[in-house]
């Protein structure tokens, strides 16, 4: 980031003592991109980390049945309805065994939030490797591409799990989630300043990925008839016109 020509000892003081409005923005940012949720985070009453790891196959595939049955049951009836027991019968295991693993049901939803995010940073992580020798043209129209590809892994699921990120307490998870995508993207951005026109490549960054996160999420979980081939080529032809001329 840019920094402005040194002053007096106490505005310097000031200037170390006070957050840069950058940082308070992109931990702004951070907080609720991915999630989009009106909501604030609460109080856990529950516990929402695992009792133990699954270290054998057979734990490994028992947990694995938990976490998918949880992933149903919040897509087809609600958090509601996810109870443990109902969890347990859905994933075809006894409660005893699922509480050998998971401390609730909230640590199973916990669960499932970490395993989508997973899913969804596997891509951009990809993504991101895949454009690193690219233009900017090209690499921003791959990543708002895969945005839209991220974005459309199971969106319904993606729409509960926005709903109940305050609730289980794991906002702490999607801040570093966030910020990976930020630190990859800016890594991108600083090797191909040439390219750009003079910059702060912080900033650059939280404009970028705010404009190609918004457009990806608002079409696939708000508009998904705008989903058709056609149309998502329009997007993605537009959205890489903005980002790209906003760069240059």
């Amino acid at each position: 980031m840019a920094t402005s020509p040194s002053g007096s000892f106490d505005t310097a003081t000031k200037r170390l003592a006070d957050p840069p409005p950058l940082a308070a923005i992109m931990r702004a940012f951070t907080r609720f991109s991915y999630s989009h949720s009106d909501h604030k985070a609460v109080a856990r009453k529950s516990p929402t980390k695992p009792r133990k790891n699954a270290s054998q196959e057979r734990s490994r595939a028992t947990v694995d049945a938990l976490v998918e049955a949880t992933a149903r049951i919040l897509v087809k009836e609600g958090f509601e309805k996810a109870s443990t027991n109902r969890i347990a019968e859905v994933a075809g295991v006894s409660v005893g065994s699922l509480y050998q693993y998971f401390p609730s049901k909230e640590a199973l939803v916990a669960a499932v939030i970490e395993r989508h995010n997973e899913e969804i940073m596997a891509i951009v992580r990809t993504a991101l490797l895949e454009v690193a020798d690219l233009p900017i043209d090209k690499a921003v129209r791959k990543l708002v591409t895969v945005a839209i590809e991220a974005h459309r892994i199971n969106p319904k699921l993606h729409r509960v799990l926005a709903e109940q990120i305050p609730r289980t307490g794991q906002l702490r998870d999607v801040e570093a989630f966030n910020r990976e995508v930020h630190t990859l993207v800016r890594t991108y951005l600083e090797s191909r300043r040439k390219e750009m026109r003079k910059m702060d490549v912080d900033v650059a960054t939280f404009i970028c990925v705010s404009a190609i996160e918004s457009v990806a999420h608002n079409t696939v979980l708000n508009h998904a008839e705008m989903l058709t081939e056609k149309t998502v080529r329009t997007l993605v032809d537009e959205t890489t016109r903005m980002v790209v001329g906003y760069l240059r």
